[in-house]
C-alpha cells in the first residue's frame, strides 16, 4: 500500500476525477478530516455545484423507476424461482454530463407528468376502494333492516342509531330504562367472534341519554349520503367499487406499457446521473489552493505505474504525484485482502470477526479450509454430506451467475458437502445407521473395512470414540501450532524480535519439552534417555522463564489457557457424536412404528424419517458451523490476530445496467 497525493490543475479536475473513479485504483480520504499538517494551510474544497442538480434529476427518476417497478408484472412461483430473470445490460456511449442532461430532460418531459398524474389517480382509487369497503362491511350488519338510510340521524321527533355491539345484554340492560327507546339487532359470528348489528329508534325527548349510551357501548357507523335500504345501498356501492376497480386496472394497464418502453431507459439514466453525482460529491474530500486541487488517499503498490501514467495523460502532465510509505500512526492505511476467486466466501467468514490489521498476515485461506474439515468432522455423515452436495450445485450452476455471493457460498457449501460425505463413509454413517438397519437388515454389516497407522476403518464414533478423539486432539494441535507459527513469522516480518521469542516461540519450545516429558514420565509411551531428559527439562524451564519475561508470575496460567484451547477441540467428537447419535434414534423409532401401529405404521415410516433427519440435518449443520467458526476466532486467532482494520475501498465505478462502449 501507498500513501498517495496528487495536486492537480484546476482546468482537469473533472477529467482527473472521472479517470480515478473509471480505473477504480485508489482510495480517496478526506484531506482535512484526516489531519494531515501538509496541508493545514490549504482550503476545503466545496461540493460541486452541480451536485444539487444531480440528486434532484436521481431523485425524480428514482420516484419514475419505484412507481414503474411496484405496476409491472412479476413472475411468482417455482418457475420464477428456478429461473430468475438477468438484468439486461446497456451498451451505451460515454456521454459528457451536458449530454446526459438533455436526456434525461428529454425523458421526463415526455414521460413523468403522465406517470405521476397516473400515480396519484391509482392512489385516489385506493382511497375510495377503502372508503366502499368500509361502507360495506357496515352494511353487512344491517342489510337485513328495512330502512332507509336517509332517515339515520335526528328528524323532528326521533333519533335514528346505526352500529355494532359486542356485548347487547348490556346495552339492552341500559336501553329498557328508557322509557320511549327501542333496539332491533342482529346476530353475527360466532364464540368470542360474536357481534349484533344494530338500529335503535328514541324520541328526541331522550337524545341526550341515547347519545350517551351509544358513546360507552356501540360503534356507530358513518354512512352519509346513502339515500336507500341496506340491501340496495350494498348492490349500488358494489357496482362503484367493480368501476372503480377496472378503472384503476386501465391506469395499471397504461403503466405498464412505459414500464415495458421505459424502464430499462430509466435504470440507464438513474445510473448515469448517480455516477455523475458521486463525482461531483468527492471533491468535499479534496483541498485546494488558487489554482489546483489536491487529492490524498491510498494506492496499491502494484497499481502505482497504472495510476500515475494513465492519470498523466488525461491531464496533459499538469499533476504532481507523491507516493510514500506509509506509517501505522497516524496515517492507519487500510487493508487489501488479496484471496483467488475461489476462496471468496472465506472472505465473509474472516469479516464476522473483523478485518485484518495494515501489519497483519492475512489468514483468510488457513482458516477457511480449517473450517470446513472442521465443519465436515462435526457433521461426519454421509447422507447429510450428498444433500448438502447435491443442494450446493445445484445452487452453483443454476443461481451463481445472478449473485457472486450466492455463488461464494454455494461453492463453499460443494466443499463442506464432500467433506461430510468422506468423512461420513470413513466413519460408517449414512442418515446414521440407515443402510445397516433397512437395507441390510444387519447392524454389524459394514460396506469395507481396512487398516491405516493401526486404526481400523470405519471407524465408528459411538463404538470407538477413543480414535475419533485422538484425530481431533492431533487436529487441533496441528491448527494451533499453524497459528504460532503464523505469529511468528508476522512478528519477524514486523521486527517485533521480542515478542517473537517471549510471546510465540517460547509456545513451541514448551509442547516439544513438555510433551516428551509427559510422554515418558507420566503416560510412559515413550523412554528417554540422560540427555534427551536433560534437553527436555532445559526447554520447559527455559519456555517457563520466556513466559515470565513476557508476561510476569501471572503469565503461567497461560498455560492451563492453552491446554484449555486444546481440549477445546474435543467438540469436534461430540457433535459428531451427537449428530449419529440423533440419526440412530430417528432410526430406531422409525423401525418399530410398524409393530406400533399395525396395518397403517408403515405409512409413517418414510414420513417420520424425512422429518426428523430433516430436522437433524438443519440443528447439527448449525451446530457444525458455530462451533467451526468458534475454533477458528478463539483457538486459532488466539494466537496471532487482532482484527480491527478497515478495508480497502478504491474510489471505482459500479455500473449494474449500463457498460460503455470501448471504442480502438
Amino acid at each position: 500500500m501507498k500513501k498517495t497525493t496528487i495536486i492537480v490543475h484546476q482546468k482537469y479536475l473533472t477529467n482527473v476525477i472521472k479517470k480515478l473513479h473509471e480505473l477504480g485504483l485508489m482510495e480517496i480520504i478526506d484531506i482535512h478530516k484526516n489531519g494531515s499538517e501538509e496541508f493545514k494551510d490549504t482550503v476545503k474544497a466545496s461540493v460541486h455545484p452541480e451536485t444539487s442538480l444531480c440528486i434532484n434529476y436521481e431523485l425524480r427518476l428514482s420516484r419514475l423507476i419505484g412507481i414503474l417497478r411496484k405496476i409491472s408484472p412479476k413472475e411468482k412461483g417455482i418457475k420464477n424461482i428456478l429461473n430468475p430473470k438477468i438484468t439486461e445490460i446497456i451498451d451505451i456511449e460515454d456521454y459528457s454530463l451536458d449530454e446526459i442532461y438533455s436526456q434525461i430532460e428529454y425523458t421526463l418531459s415526455d414521460i413523468e407528468k403522465k406517470i405521476l398524474i397516473n400515480e396519484k389517480r391509482i392512489l385516489e382509487s385506493d382511497d375510495k376502494i377503502e372508503n366502499l369497503q368500509i361502507k360495506i362491511d357496515f352494511l353487512r350488519y344491517i342489510e337485513d333492516f328495512e330502512i332507509n338510510l336517509s332517515d339515520v340521524g335526528k328528524s323532528k321527533y326521533l333519533v335514528l342509531k346505526i352500529g355494532k355491539t359486542n356485548d347487547l345484554n348490556k346495552l339492552i340492560n341500559k336501553i329498557e330504562k328508557l322509557e320511549k327507546t327501542v333496539i332491533y339487532s342482529k346476530q353475527l359470528g360466532k364464540g368470542k367472534n360474536i357481534e349484533w348489528g344494530l338500529i335503535i329508534v328514541s324520541y328526541l325527548s331522550e337524545f341526550d341519554k341515547i347519545e350517551k349510551i351509544c358513546r360507552e357501548h356501540i360503534t356507530e357507523f358513518n354512512l352519509d349520503g346513502l339515500n336507500s335500504t341496506p340491501k340496495k345501498c350494498i348492490i349500488e356501492l358494489k357496482n362503484e367499487l367493480n368501476n372503480i376497480e377496472n378503472e384503476k386496472k386501465q391506469i395499471k394497464s397504461d403503466l405498464n406499457i412505459y414500464s415495458k418502453n421505459q424502464l430499462s431507459n430509466l435504470y440507464v439514466l438513474h445510473e448515469q446521473i448517480k455516477l455523475e453525482r458521486i463525482r461531483k460529491e468527492i471533491s468535499n474530500n479534496f483541498s485546494k489552493t488558487n489554482y489546483t486541487y489536491i487529492i490524498d488517499g491510498w494506492v496499491l503498490e502494484k497499481n502505482v505505474n497504472e495510476l500515475e501514467n494513465t492519470v498523466s495523460n488525461i491531464s496533459e502532465n499538469n499533476i504532481i504525484f507523491n507516493f510514500k510509505e506509509p506509517s501505522i500512526n497516524p496515517d492507519d492505511p487500510p487493508t487489501h485482502i488479496e484471496i483467488p476467486k475461489w476462496a471468496g466466501s472465506f472472505k465473509t467468514l474472516l469479516e464476522l470477526f473483523g478485518t485484518p490489521k495494515y501489519n497483519e498476515i492475512n489468514p483468510t485461506i488457513i482458516m477457511g479450509i480449517f473450517f470446513i474439515l472442521f465443519f465436515g468432522v462435526m457433521l461426519g455423515d454421509a447422507g447429510y454430506g450428498l444433500i448438502i452436495l447435491i443442494l450446493s450445485l445445484f445452487f452453483y450452476y443454476k443461481f451463481s451467475k445472478f449473485k457472486s455471493m450466492l455463488k461464494d457460498l454455494s461453492f463453499m457449501g460443494i466443499w463442506i458437502g464432500l467433506t461430510t460425505t468422506i468423512v461420513g463413509i470413513l466413519t460408517n454413517s449414512f442418515f446414521g445407521d440407515f443402510i445397516q438397519r433397512f437395507i441390510f437388515n444387519d447392524l454389524s454389516k459394514l460396506f469395507y473395512s481396512f487398516e491405516i497407522f493401526g486404526i481400523n476403518f470405519p471407524v465408528e464414533p459411538i463404538r470407538d470414540p477413543l480414535s475419533i478423539l485422538i484425530v481431533a486432539l492431533t487436529l487441533g494441535l496441528i491448527h494451533m501450532n499453524l497459528g504460532i507459527l503464523l505469529a511468528l513469522y508476522q512478528s519477524y516480518r514486523n521486527k517485533k524480535y521480542k515478542e517473537l521469542f517471549t510471546k510465540h516461540f517460547t509456545w513451541i519450545i514448551l509442547q516439544i519439552g513438555g510433551g516428551g516429558l509427559i510422554g515418558a514420565l507420566l503416560l510412559h509411551i515413550w523412554e528417554l534417555n540422560t540427555i534427551q531428559f536433560y534437553l527436555f527439562s532445559i526447554m520447559v524451564i527455559l519456555g517457563l522463564l520466556l513466559i515470565i519475561i513476557d508476561s510476569g508470575p501471572l503469565g503461567l496460567f497461560g498455560i492451563t489457557g492453552y491446554i484449555g484451547d486444546w481440549l477445546s477441540y474435543a467438540r469436534l467428537l461430540a457433535l459428531g457424536l451427537g449428530t449419529t447419535g440423533m440419526a440412530l434414534a430417528f432410526n430406531v423409532v422409525a423401525e418399530i412404528v410398524p409393530n406400533m401401529i399395525p396395518y397403517i405404521g408403515i405409512v409413517f415410516v418414510p414420513i417420520i424419517l424425512i422429518v426428523t433427519h430433516t430436522a437433524n440435518l438443519g440443528i447439527q449443520a448449525l451446530g457444525a458451523g458455530v462451533h467451526s467458526l468458534r475454533l477458528q476466532y478463539v483457538e486459532f486467532f488466539n494466537r496471532f490476530y487482532e482484527g480491527g482494520g478497515k478495508d480497502f475501498k478504491p474510489f471505482s465505478t459500479k455500473r449494474k445496467f449500463t457498460k460503455i462502449i470501448e471504442y480502438e
